[in-house]
């Protein structure tokens, strides 16, 4: 399974509104098994960069390619790209991270 995880911000002065418009044309597209687009609650005490976050969930790399060759991917981009200012993105392999687990259950 691949993660994908986004950031964006919005400058000062523009339209947060508009761009989760937007972004939440993303929860249309079906090559995701998990799409979420959050607003930051900005609890962190050190960063207050970014606005929204997408994380998605996809089956493998071609399901991701599909979703970002997907005509719902590109009209959001083309509605979200001259409203944002950073965008930042990272995908992973789950199976190739490390990771703890607390729960034990």
């Amino acid at each position: 399974m691949i993660r994908h995880i986004v950031f964006f911000s919005v400058p000062k002065g523009g339209d947060p509104d508009a761009v989760e418009a937007g972004l939440s044309m993303l929860t249309e597209n079906p090559h995701a098994t998990v799409l979420e687009i959050g607003r930051n609650t900005r609890t962190d005490l050190y960063d207050e960069g970014v606005d929204f976050v997408v994380y998605g969930e996809f089956e493998d790399e071609a399901a991701l390619s599909a979703y970002r060759e997907h005509p719902i991917y590109k009209k959001s981009t083309s509605v979200v790209k001259p409203l944002r200012e950073m965008r930042m993105a990272a995908d992973y392999d789950v199976d190739k991270a490390l990771r703890h687990s607390r729960y034990k259950g």
